[in-house]
C-alpha cells in the first residue's frame, strides 16, 4: 500500500472513529492531511461511517480538486479553512474539525474557554479562543479561524464547533478529543459555580512542562 493510500485509509478510520465516539455524527465535520502541493480531505455529504479510500478527495492549494479522480466527489465544503491553515501554519500536517456536543455548546456563547484546567495548555495556549461566527464554507469563516487559532492547536468556531491541528492526524484527533473532554468539565463546573482559574504564571509553568514532552499523550 502506497503512502497516499495509507493517508486515505487513515482519514477514513479517523472519520469513523469520530462518529463512534460521538465527536461527530452523520456527515458532520471533516478531516484532512497535508500532501505535497495540496492536501487530502474527506468529501462533502457522505456519512463518515460509510467512507472508504475512494471517497477521499485530493485538493490543490488553490482549491482545485485533482483532475482524473475516479470518485468525482466534491471535497468538504470547509476545504477553504483547511487550505488556509496549511498556508499559514507550516507546522500543521493534519486537521480535524468536529461538531462534538460540549465544544459546540460552548461555541454558541462566542467566548474563549478560560484556563480553568491545566490541560488547556495541550492546545498550546493559556485559553482556547473562539472564532467569530461566519457562514460555513466561506472565506470569512476561514479568516476568522486563522485569527482565532493563531499559533495554537485548537479553537472553537462560534455557533458551530471545533477545529484542531496537529503534526499528524493522530495528534489532531487527540487534541480534538481532549478539548471536547475539557468542554464537558467546564460546562459541569459552571452548573455548580464559578470555576477557579489558573494564573498566567501557573499556565506558563504548564506550557513549559509540555514543551519537554516529546509527543503529547493523554495521561
Amino acid at each position: 500500500m502506497s503512502s497516499k493510500e495509507n493517508a486515505k485509509l487513515s482519514l477514513c478510520k479517523t472519520s469513523t472513529k469520530l462518529n463512534k465516539l460521538s465527536l461527530n455524527h452523520g456527515a458532520t465535520g471533516n478531516c484532512s492531511i497535508r500532501e505535497a502541493a495540496g492536501f487530502l480531505i474527506t468529501p462533502s455529504g457522505i456519512n463518515n461511517e460509510h467512507l472508504n479510500e475512494g471517497h477521499i478527495v485530493k485538493v490543490a492549494m488553490d482549491g482545485t480538486p485533482e483532475k482524473n479522480q475516479s470518485n468525482q466527489l466534491l471535497p468538504s465544503s470547509e476545504w477553504r479553512f483547511h487550505r488556509d491553515i496549511y498556508v499559514h501554519r507550516p507546522d500543521a500536517q493534519a486537521i480535524v474539525h468536529t461538531h462534538s456536543i460540549h465544544a459546540s455548546t460552548l461555541s454558541v456563547l462566542g467566548k474563549p474557554i478560560p484556563p480553568f484546567h491545566y490541560m488547556i495548555a495541550v492546545t498550546g495556549g493559556k485559553q482556547i479562543n473562539c472564532a467569530d461566527y461566519a457562514m460555513f464554507g466561506t472565506q470569512k469563516l476561514s479568516d476568522n479561524i486563522i485569527s482565532a487559532l493563531g499559533t495554537h492547536k485548537a479553537c472553537l468556531l462560534s455557533n458551530h464547533g471545533l477545529v484542531a491541528v496537529g503534526k499528524d492526524l493522530q495528534e489532531a484527533f487527540d487534541i480534538a478529543e481532549e478539548v471536547e473532554h475539557l468542554s464537558q468539565i467546564y460546562i459541569q463546573a459552571k452548573i455548580i459555580g464559578e470555576p477557579n482559574l489558573l494564573s498566567d504564571k501557573e499556565m506558563d509553568e504548564v506550557l513549559g512542562r509540555f514543551k519537554s514532552y516529546g509527543r503529547w499523550e493523554k495521561e
